[in-house]
């Protein structure tokens, strides 16, 4: 009887899964560690940080040079009403003249002409007269009607001879009245009365012309009987 009830206990009872014992468990892979590729990208970080911070200080490596703010034509100079002062990056290979050198420079000339915008660099001035070789440099005044109403710096120009009179200003066909004088004069400076409070249409031009030609062209402004036209070219 004691069998019996034991039998039927038993089995009145759900069967449970088996469980694998602990030690049938499967064992884990260990992860793999990659030395070199860490290593790999540490350098890659240190090198952009280095990078960065070479470019930061090549930013601040500027320092403040001259530049002009007003054309300057050959032999002339600088003032304090044509230049100014400009950061730039330093640069060993550029000669540049620094913002606290301009008294020095004030006493040079320009070698050519210099025209608004330019960073100054030392190889453009030089002590003394500038002109080339050959050449001489001359003025004249016109009157309106004697010159194109847009000439400006660094125009190329025919000077001619304008007397009605017949009479030669000079020996040589260059220096006959009515013919031209120079083919290819270039304009240095041009002085008018534009600023005046009644304007008369005069106007006055530095020349820079070959010095054979300056003798004619100077008889021929003495007598006011010059006159200039536009010419292709760029100049002497």
């Amino acid at each position: 009887m004691k069998i019996q009830e034991r039998t039927g206990a038993g089995a009145g009872r759900s069967a449970a899964p088996a469980q694998p014992p602990v030690g049938d468990r499967l064992p884990t892979p260990p992860r793999e560690r990659k030395p070199a590729l860490a290593a790999l990208a540490v350098l890659l970080i240190l090198l952009g940080a280095l990078g960065a911070t070479t470019l930061v200080l090549r930013a601040g490596d500027r320092i403040e040079v001259i530049k002009v703010t007003q054309d300057i034509e050959p032999g002339d100079s600088v003032n304090k009403d044509n230049i100014t002062s400009v950061m730039v990056a330093a640069d060993n290979g550029v000669n540049y003249v620094k913002w606290d050198q301009r008294s020095q420079l004030m006493k040079l000339k320009a070698r050519t002409a210099i025209y608004k915008g330019t960073v100054v660099v030392g190889q453009m001035f030089a002590e003394g007269s500038t002109l080339p070789a050959g050449k001489a440099v001359v003025g004249v005044a016109l009157k309106e009607g004697q010159y194109p109403a847009d000439i400006k710096n660094g125009d190329t120009v025919a000077v001619y001879n304008v007397d009605t009179s017949g009479k030669s200003t000079g020996s040589g066909a260059s220096s006959s009245a009515g013919g031209l004088i120079v083919d290819n004069a270039k304009v240095q400076k041009r002085a008018d009365d534009s600023d005046a409070t009644i304007s008369t249409g005069n106007l006055s031009l530095t020349l820079l012309v070959d010095q054979t030609d300056a003798a004619a062209v100077a008889r021929a402004a003495s007598a006011g009987t010059v006159a200039v036209v536009h010419v292709p070219g760029s100049g002497n």
